[in-house]
């Protein structure tokens, strides 16, 4: 890599990331049924009907991954935690060998000298939570503050960051409106429904680990760069209701107590009553925001009804997910999101990477992250208060409805033996950290 540490301020974060569905092996150590558990059993919904019931097997393999990350040198571990392995049910009785699990994970980071990032939630809801209407129940606020203080109350004491939901977008929008992600709902109005409560659930989560006594709490979305697929007013207008469906909507909530007027157009009518009621909780403050950021899209008007646009492939070189690679994208978010929602709160760049099917000599990867980090740089230069990147991700793992085919880590996984074997970039990172 051209990238290395001293590039940056001598404070600057490095980390990587995973979920815990996507490695851990959901079918151990008495974890509960999961809504993916149920999409992926569904015929035609994730590649080769494949699931998370072993993954990496990250449950048995915790040391071994563990140390690949203190061998490569980061300083902080991003991972996150499964509701159903902490609570089977999504309530009630307690799974004590979940608990005992995150137990082992962060003391083992601490051991090491890694910082713990936990994320609560990351998009695996309880089964018999989705059968109570799941994220359309404005209940969920409840319940994901009770899994909170069960979880927090035994692990809380050693984190040193949490955030209570990965990609609210992908929560809500992905999952209810394009049903492209479990629960795999295509409903208007269940999705404007999840879009309001997600914002609310992550409040209720950041008030009850403030009031167990939890300090640097933050907010992690992602974001895709809009882009006109046409200099088109009709075209124009279509980017800019996308950028508010998918970039404003979720920093607009916590950090300025309302929504975008081209969402309210579209979506008011099927917000819960009395919405606005909640905005209070939602714009509890936090103490830091984090970007995920992979590519841009291209957008066109279309006569369909709301939001009225469509994708339209663009002229960059793709990666394996068949996305651009736009790396001055991160630059524009890091800096808008300062200057239009956090101010001088520190901000993180919670994921970054690509899937790859270059193997383990993944030079593509390498300068991938080069040419993002070469952004975050300029943004550092420009008085923008970035302060970590966190790779996506350590390990291959499931990549959800496409299954073990997309390969994002800086670690290879044989998925038949599940051998470990770090690749070019994993080294080519080691390296640079320590310049």
């Amino acid at each position: 890599m051209k990238t290395k540490r001293s590039d940056f301020p001598e404070d600057f974060l490095f980390g990587v990331a995973t979920s815990s569905y996507q490695i851990e092996g959901h079918a151990f150590g008495g974890a509960g049924r999961t809504h993916w558990d149920d999409f992926a059993a569904t015929p035609g919904n994730v590649v080769r009907a494949e699931n998370g019931a072993r993954a990496c097997d990250h449950f048995h393999r915790m040391d071994e991954d563990l140390d690949l990350i203190a061998g490569l040198g980061a300083d902080v571990y991003r991972f996150s935690t499964s509701w159903a392995r902490v609570l089977p049910e999504g309530r009630g009785a307690v799974n004590q060998e979940g608990l005992d699990f995150y137990d082992r994970l962060v003391d083992g980071l601490l051991a090491r000298g890694i910082k713990p990032a936990a994320t609560l939630y990351h998009w695996e809801l309880p089964s018999p939570l989705a059968d109570a209407g799941g994220w359309r129940n404005r209940d969920i606020a409840g319940w994901f503050a009770d899994f909170t203080e069960v979880l927090m109350t035994r692990i809380g004491d050693r984190i040193w960051s949490a955030a209570p939901i990965n990609e609210p977008w992908c929560v809500a929008w992905l999952s209810h409106f394009m049903g492209l992600h479990a629960p795999g709902v295509r409903d208007i109005r269940a999705a404007a429904r999840a879009m309001h409560h997600v914002l609310l659930a992550h409040g209720t989560c950041i008030q009850t680990m403030r009031g167990l006594g939890m300090k640097n709490l933050g907010a992690v979305c992602n974001f895709e760069w809009a882009n006109p697929a046409s200099d088109s007013e009709a075209d124009r207008a279509a980017t800019a209701r996308y950028d508010a469906y998918y970039n404003r909507f979720y920093l607009s909530g916590i950090f300025k107590g309302e929504y975008p007027a081209e969402v309210l157009a579209g979506l008011e009518q099927h917000f819960p009553t009395n919405w606005q009621d909640d905005l209070p909780t939602i714009t509890t403050p936090v103490d830091w925001c984090g970007l995920n950021y992979y590519t841009r899209k291209n957008i066109a008007a279309t006569d369909a009804p709301w939001p009225s646009l469509e994708e339209v492939e663009g002229p960059l070189p793709k990666t394996a997910m068949e996305w651009e690679i736009y790396p001055e994208g991160i630059g524009n978010f890091l800096r808008r999101t300062a200057d239009d929602y956090s101010g001088d709160l520190p901000l993180f760049v919670t994921e970054n990477g690509m899937a790859s099917h270059s193997g383990t000599e993944d030079q593509d990867r390498i300068d991938y992250l080069d040419a993002h980090l070469d952004q975050v740089k300029a943004a550092i230069s420009d008085g923008v208060p970035v302060a970590g990147y966190y790779i996506w991700s350590l390990l291959d793992n499931y990549e959800w409805s496409l299954g073990y085919d997309k390969r994002f880590g800086l670690v290879h996984i044989d998925f038949d033996s599940l051998q470990r074997a770090p690749k070019a970039s994993y080294h080519a990172l080691s390296a640079a950290l320590t310049r």
